[in-house]
């Protein structure tokens, strides 16, 4: 079981004191240091005023990435299994065809 940690990440230029599991630490920073990103290019923007309209559009910006990236993975999934059911008919065929050679 993984010990329970506080870890004190800065976002916007706001402290923020978050409790984690300590195997989780680095994830939570790296995740902490991504938001802080996107929220300062918007900020940086002009179009949006105000930390609280910045975060929303910065957690927008984020799902529609993730949901974007996700449908693009389930996509290439369907892909490749057509292709490996397509292999694994070709492969059916070729030994059927080579039973029914091998008989005669």
């Amino acid at each position: 079981m993984s010990q329970t940690n506080t870890l004190n990440v800065q976002i916007l230029d706001k402290e923020y004191c978050i409790t984690c599991p300590a195997d989780e630490r680095v994830n939570l920073e790296s995740a902490a240091r991504y938001l802080d990103s996107k929220m300062r290019e918007i900020r940086s923007s002009g179009k949006v005023i105000g930390a609280d309209r910045v975060a929303v559009m910065a957690a927008l910006n984020i799902t529609h990435d993730l949901l974007h990236r996700q449908e693009r993975q389930d996509i290439d999934n369907s892909s490749t299994r057509e292709r490996v059911r397509e292999l694994l008919d070709r492969v059916d065929r070729a030994l059927t065809t080579d039973q029914a050679g091998s008989e005669d």
